[in-house]
């Protein structure tokens, strides 16, 4: 597939975007979505005096979201690596059991 020029709407204004795909079409139609969903939630919560003022807090939510999960990722390949330690252990304990 070729270059496709695609129209999403964030914050009832539209962007142009170029995407490679019908699946990266699909991401970005998704997180535009998901963008203005979580400006809505924070309109209903919180005092603002502009639609900037929710893209800046939903920005700075999805930062925090990725950090943590940058996080989490790296706590699993720390446990990986530490399951990986006891394995050799148990299999050099087993050898030379043998």
């Amino acid at each position: 597939m070729t270059d496709q020029l695609i129209s999403v709407i964030i914050a009832e204004r539209p962007y142009r975007l170029r995407v490679s795909s019908e699946r990266e079409e699909e991401i970005y139609r998704k997180a535009a979505k998901l963008v203005d969903e979580k400006m809505q939630q924070y309109a209903k919560n919180f005092s603002f005096r502009d639609k900037q003022d929710l893209l800046a807090m939903v920005n700075l939510q999805f930062a925090v979201d990725i950090l943590r999960l940058d996080n989490t990722a790296k706590d699993h390949a720390n446990l990986l690596d530490q399951l990986k330690s006891v394995e050799k252990l148990l299999d050099e304990c087993m050898l030379s059991e043998s």
